[in-house]
C-alpha cells in the first residue's frame, strides 16, 4: 500500500486547515446559534467580543488531527483507486480510471475518514461554539479550557460514547459528499488538460475550488444537522437522532434552515480545497 498519499495529504490538509479556520467558526456558529444576523454580523461580534483569536478556537487541535483525517481521506481514495484499477497515481493521466470507480473511491474515502473525524470535528465544534473571550480577572471562564479539558469534561458528563455524539450524521455526509469531491475534481481536469498531461497549477486550483464548492453545497443540509447533534447534551438532550433533529429544527425555523452557513461554506470552500489539491499533487510530483 503506497504512504506517500497519506502524507501527501496529511501535509495539504494542515495547509488547508489553517487557512479555512476563521470561515469554519463563522459557519458552526450560524448552524448552532440564533444571536447572528448573518455572516458579517457574525464576524463583527466575534471581533469586537472575543478578538482576533476568537476567530481561531479550536484550530489548536484540529492542526494536527484534522491533517491526519485529511491523510486518511486521500490515502484510502488513492490506495482504493489502486484495488480498483491496478493503476498508481502517477499512471492515472496516461490511463484515467472510469468516473465510476473514482465516485466509488471517493465514497470509500468518505466513510473511513469520518469515523476517524467524529471526535475530534466534535471537540472543534465545541471549542468554536464558546463564545466567552480568554478568561480574564473577574470575568466569567470558558467552559471547556482547552482540546484536553473538553475531551475529559465530555468522557466524564456524557461517557466516552459523547464523543461519537453526530457520528452517523457525519458519515452520511462525508460518504457520498466526498465521491462527488473527488468526481468533480477529476471531471474539471480532464475537460481543461491534454489526454496524457499533467494538469497546469491553475487547473488545479480551479478544479479543487470548484469540487469544494460542489461536495459543501451537497453537505450543508447533513452538516446542520451534524452540528447541532454534536452541540446536544451540552445542557440537556434535545434530539434523539438524526431525523428527530431534522424535524424538530424544520418545525421550528423552516426547510431554510438545512441551508444555514451555505454561503459562509462555499467562500471557504474554494480558496481551502484549491490549495489543498494544490499541495497534495505538487508533493507527490516531488516524490514522483
Amino acid at each position: 500500500m503506497p504512504v506517500e498519499e497519506f502524507v501527501a495529504g496529511w501535509i495539504s490538509g494542515a495547509l488547508g486547515l489553517v487557512l479555512g479556520h476563521p470561515f469554519d467558526t463563522i459557519k458552526v456558529r450560524l448552524q448552532t446559534q440564533t444571536t447572528y444576523r448573518g455572516i458579517v454580523d457574525c464576524a463583527i461580534k466575534i471581533y469586537r467580543h472575543e478578538s482576533l483569536l476568537g476567530f481561531f478556537k479550536g484550530m489548536s487541535f484540529p492542526i494536527a488531527s484534522i491533517a491526519v483525517v485529511n491523510s486518511v481521506l486521500f490515502g484510502v481514495y488513492s490506495n482504493a483507486l489502486l484495488a480498483l484499477t491496478a493503476t498508481s497515481h502517477h499512471e492515472r493521466r496516461a490511463q484515467p480510471p472510469s468516473y465510476t470507480h473514482i465516485f466509488a473511491a471517493g465514497c470509500a474515502g468518505g466513510f473511513v475518514q469520518s469515523y476517524f473525524l467524529a471526535p475530534f470535528d466534535l471537540i472543534k465544534v465545541r471549542l468554536q461554539n464558546q463564545t466567552e473571550p480568554r478568561a480574564g480577572p473577574g470575568g466569567p471562564p470558558p467552559r471547556y479550557r482547552g482540546p484536553v479539558h473538553c475531551v475529559t469534561s465530555i468522557c466524564r458528563e456524557e461517557g466516552p460514547r459523547g464523543l461519537f455524539r453526530g457520528a452517523w450524521a457525519l458519515v452520511l455526509r462525508d460518504t457520498p459528499t466526498l465521491g462527488v469531491y473527488f468526481l468533480t475534481y477529476e471531471w474539471l481536469c480532464r475537460q481543461y488538460t491534454s489526454d496524457g498531461q499533467t494538469p497546469s497549477s491553475a487547473t488545479i486550483l480551479v478544479a479543487g475550488g470548484f469540487a469544494g464548492i460542489t461536495s459543501w453545497v451537497s453537505a450543508t443540509p447533513l452538516d446542520v444537522i451534524k452540528s447541532r447533534l454534536q452541540m446536544d447534551g451540552l445542557k440537556e438532550r434535545a434530539y434523539q437522532g438524526v431525523l428527530d433533529c431534522m424535524a424538530s429544527s424544520v418545525r421550528r425555523e423552516g426547510p431554510g434552515v438545512f441551508f444555514r452557513g451555505l454561503t459562509i461554506n462555499s467562500a471557504r470552500a474554494f480558496p481551502v480545497n484549491a490549495v489543498t489539491f494544490l499541495g497534495y499533487e505538487y508533493l507527490l510530483q516531488a516524490w514522483g
